[in-house]
């Protein structure tokens, strides 16, 4: 009965001790202080903090690839060489009312060996991480305006472009896109490069 009687006289004392320093809390919080001065090491009530959501495992993953739908892949706008046998050819260079540049493309093994796609994501750290076997190196370059655009990314640095391309054997092709911020209007026209590929000039249509 002593040890039963002890723990509930501590759930008691604990149970004062929170509620007093709850009522303490609550008066600060009302205390509207608005004339008086703020002493330098105190520091603003801070609003009550939810718990965070638990993460939704059910959350679609970026598509590997995402070739738009109205996108002719017999439609060669222009071509880029790239290593041991492999080219790309843009089929589209769309400008959109949202602000962005999309550059619809692809990429074909015209070669004899397997070829691997990890250097198409570039060299900056957090694309090559966060989009692996991407085109997230590829730039836009305006010449006349003396600007370089890059992939863009959402705020968790994934890429808005194609991920997850699987090692091209000899003689398959893929489908890839990128997006990018629009130049201003007056362009029409810029260099566009990707890692291991020639640079090769683009129209901008739309």
């Amino acid at each position: 009965m002593s040890i039963r009687r002890t723990t509930t006289t501590r759930r008691a004392l604990t149970a004062v001790t929170v509620t007093a320093a709850l009522a303490l809390a609550l008066t600060g919080c009302g205390d509207d202080g608005g004339e008086g001065p703020r002493s330098e090491g105190s520091n603003p009530p801070s609003a009550p903090v939810s718990p965070s959501a638990p993460e939704d495992k059910g959350e679609p993953q970026q598509q590997d690839t995402a070739a738009g739908e109205n996108v002719d892949p017999n439609v060669k706008l222009a071509e880029a060489r790239g290593q041991a046998g492999v080219t790309l050819v843009v089929n589209q260079v769309q400008r959109d009312s949202g602000g962005f540049v999309t550059v619809q493309a692809e990429i074909k093994n015209e070669g004899t060996t397997l070829v691997n796609p990890a250097q198409w994501a570039g060299t900056e750290s957090v694309i090559v991480r966060q989009n692996l076997s991407s085109v997230g190196g590829a730039t836009l370059v305006d010449k006349v305006g003396k600007k370089r655009y890059y992939v863009l990314r959402d705020t968790d640095g994934r890429c808005l472009c194609t991920t997850k391309i699987r090692p091209l054997q000899p003689g398959t092709s893929t489908a890839v896109f990128m997006q990018f911020p629009a130049p201003p209007s007056t362009t029409t026209e810029v260099d566009f490069s990707l890692p291991t590929f020639a640079t090769t000039s683009l129209k901008i249509s739309g």
